[in-house]
């Protein structure tokens, strides 16, 4: 009798994994969109007896788009028809105004104020202020928000706010948080901030993916000024903090209707993550004109805003007639990108992106060397900078339209993190951003430079670009 058992459990086990590997197939085919990701995961279901299958069951299956579907028709959309709309461009960028309002699904208003704030210190003192001057109500998001000095004013700031009868909202991300910890999150719960973690739960079936994130860094009070860029709450953000590793980074403070959209967003991600809906004239009041720029707030997710900040993107570097500058602290986009940057460059259009000499991820400099081989064969040009390491994530195209906020140029920001960027189309505002890009164009990267790697580089940076959808 034992023997028969012993005989049929490797059978057993063998139809397991035909079964298993069967059911990961048909669900890659029928919801698998890139060809690569889906031939990669059917090749592990097969080759990798049942681990294949429940590494897919894990973290190939999208539950967040899903759940974002159900939770979208339970919040009413907020009044963003009041503020008054841009009344058309009479440019060539008025086909990327366009299509981006089709990719947004939002207006762009006119009448908005958008001031660049460098690092830490200018932008923290700010924010710090506008939440301690708030009236009515306080939406915050941050990817990382840590319990040091810094974040410490921040917490007391929004705990002294919410003891003055203010509505808190506080939306932290669940790994950039600090996955087993999250000192931030419970110094502020047990003071009776309202306050969330974005996809987190030890449970399997409730945390759908550790690559999903929200790294959307935004505040907003009284719905009429708002700060948002790539500025996490930490000391390392200030450029006096004796750090070996002090970040640079790039945030802005935005006034004017647009603000309403950055409430919004706040609202959907709030929405999500606990079930109540933020609305009413207390979180979406009208706002007055603030200044001259156009602007619009675009969100990216594996959710319903698929790939949105990559489209705008790619229609963006489609209008450009004399300039595009891109400065990111990682770039590893795919090859549409890659490829409209080289299309641009043989038009005429002069292209630089601009990288930090050294990342805080080694393994993506290197990838990123490969990576660019193409671009700079265009006609490309490629600057880096030494330290400290320049978290900025900012496009410009012809000197009048900019790209701000969170998104980094990369496939787990294009595809994998919820992102928040703003268009603005402001003059002024490229110009100041122009100055600050072209201050950090301090070494460039050649292909003779890169064609000189001895080998052992050449195959590290290789497989590093394998990496590419992970990194």
């Amino acid at each position: 009798m034992s023997g028969l058992t012993n005989a049929a459990s490797p059978a057993v086990i063998s139809l397991l994994h035909i079964a298993l590997a069967a059911g990961v197939t048909v669900h890659v085919l029928l919801h698998k969109r890139d060809a690569g990701s889906a031939m990669a995961w059917i090749g592990l279901a097969w080759l990798a007896p049942i681990l294949g299958a429940a590494l897919y069951l894990l973290l190939g299956i999208n539950r967040v788009k899903r759940r974002a579907r159900n939770l979208r028709g339970l919040r009413p959309a907020a009044p963003m028809a009041q503020p008054p709309r841009a009344s058309g461009r009479d440019d060539h960028l008025e086909p990327l105004e366009r299509a981006s309002e089709q990719i947004s699904r939002r207006p762009a208003p006119a009448g908005n104020a958008v001031s660049m704030l460098r690092n830490g210190d200018t932008a923290y003192p700010r924010m710090i202020a506008a939440i301690e001057g708030a009236r009515s109500t306080i939406a915050m998001a941050s990817y990382i928000f840590r319990a040091d000095a810094t974040g410490t004013a921040f917490i007391d700031a929004l705990i002294g706010a919410t003891r003055r009868g203010l509505d808190v909202r506080v939306l932290i991300d669940g790994i950039g948080g600090g996955y087993f910890l999250s000192p931030a999150y419970h110094r502020l719960r047990r003071a009776g901030v309202p306050v969330a973690r974005f996809l987190h739960s030890p449970l399997p079936w409730r945390m759908p993916f550790l690559n999903l994130r929200n790294h959307r860094k935004l505040l907003a009070v009284d719905g009429r000024i708002a700060f948002s860029g790539g500025l996490n709450i930490g000391a390392e953000n200030l450029t006096h903090h004796p750090s070996s590793w002090t970040v640079l980074d790039t945030h802005f403070e935005v006034r004017g209707p647009v603000v309403a959209q950055l409430t919004d967003a706040f609202a959907d991600d709030w929405l999500f993550t606990t079930h109540e809906q933020l609305a009413g004239d207390r979180w979406f009041p009208v706002a007055e004109p603030a200044g001259d720029a156009v602007a619009r707030v675009v969100t990216s997710g594996p959710d319903q805003d698929l790939e949105k900040i990559e489209v705008l993107i790619l229609a963006a570097i489609g209008c450009a007639r004399t300039s595009i500058r891109v400065m990111t602290p990682y770039f590893l986009p795919d090859d549409r990108i890659i490829t409209a940057l080289g299309v641009a460059c043989l038009r005429g259009v002069q292209v630089d992106v601009i990288l930090p000499e050294h990342s805080n991820h080694p393994t993506v400099d290197w990838a990123a060397r490969v990576q660019i081989e193409p671009f700079l064969a265009a006609g490309g040009r490629v600057w880096t900078h030494p330290r400290p390491f320049d978290h900025s994530k900012l496009m410009t195209i012809d000197g009048i339209w900019c790209l701000i906020g969170s998104a980094n140029w990369d496939i787990r920001s294009f595809r994998l993190n919820f992102e928040l960027d703003i268009e603005v189309y402001q003059p002024d505002l490229a110009r100041d951003l122009d100055a600050m890009i072209t201050s950090r164009q301090v070494a460039p990267i050649t292909r003779a430079a890169l064609d000189k790697r001895p080998l052992v580089a050449l195959l590290r940076d290789s497989a590093a670009r394998l990496m590419l959808p992970y990194l």
